[in-house]
């Protein structure tokens, strides 16, 4: 679809009514943490050309969430004035993302993580060639969704699996080698309701 028509659908669907999301939606008999959640955000860049998705896979030996599938992002620094500063700065770090390529249309509500974060997902279109710059350490690949595989709601499901002694489920929505799932699969579909 042309551009200007994507743009317009992504902006309608950011003024769709819709609350915020957690880890623990299909949980609720897990407890969320008490205390003061750490703001964090993440890039929902989508490329224009493509009509795609930008997603990393972590570096397996990081301590936290090691091997999973995540948008860029990260926590609110001190020196970020708001969650796009952050979102915009964490994308160029991970993947070397100029924030002059970056249009970036609004936020949808923020996701509460089972480990104690607020999540701000910053919805962008991404236009122009720029050179993709794994952060050494932390990413350890980059690569790209079709946009219409994770607005599709027949693409998600719900499974599950054992986490501090019992079940917990969660959603998933795999891409040929990718298994896209907990955070970052609740934030696509909760994209996906808002776009259909």
């Amino acid at each position: 679809m042309p551009v200007s028509n994507l743009r317009q659908k992504l902006q309608d669907a950011l003024a769709n009514a819709g609350g915020a999301s957690s880890d623990f939606d299909l949980n609720p008999d897990v407890k969320a943490p008490v205390g003061k959640l750490t703001p964090a955000a993440v890039l929902i860049g989508i490329r224009a050309e493509t009509q795609s998705v930008i997603l990393t896979k972590r570096a397996a030996r990081l301590k936290h969430h090691p091997g999973q599938i995540a948008f860029p992002g990260g926590k609110q620094d001190p020196t970020d004035t708001t969650l796009i500063d952050a979102a915009l700065r964490e994308a160029h770090e991970e993947i070397g993302l100029p924030a002059h390529l970056v249009d970036v249309l609004g936020e949808l509500p923020p996701h509460q993580t089972v480990t104690g974060y607020q999540v701000t997902p910053v919805l962008a279109l991404i236009t122009g060639h720029y050179e993709v710059v794994a952060e050494a350490g932390e990413v350890s690949e980059v690569f790209e969704v079709p946009l219409a595989h994770v607005l599709d709601p027949n693409m998600y499901g719900i499974e599950g699996r054992y986490w501090q002694g019992r079940k917990r489920l969660y959603y998933a929505v795999p891409h040929g080698p990718y298994y896209i799932w907990g955070a970052t699969a609740r934030i696509l579909r909760g994209l996906a309701a808002r776009m259909t």
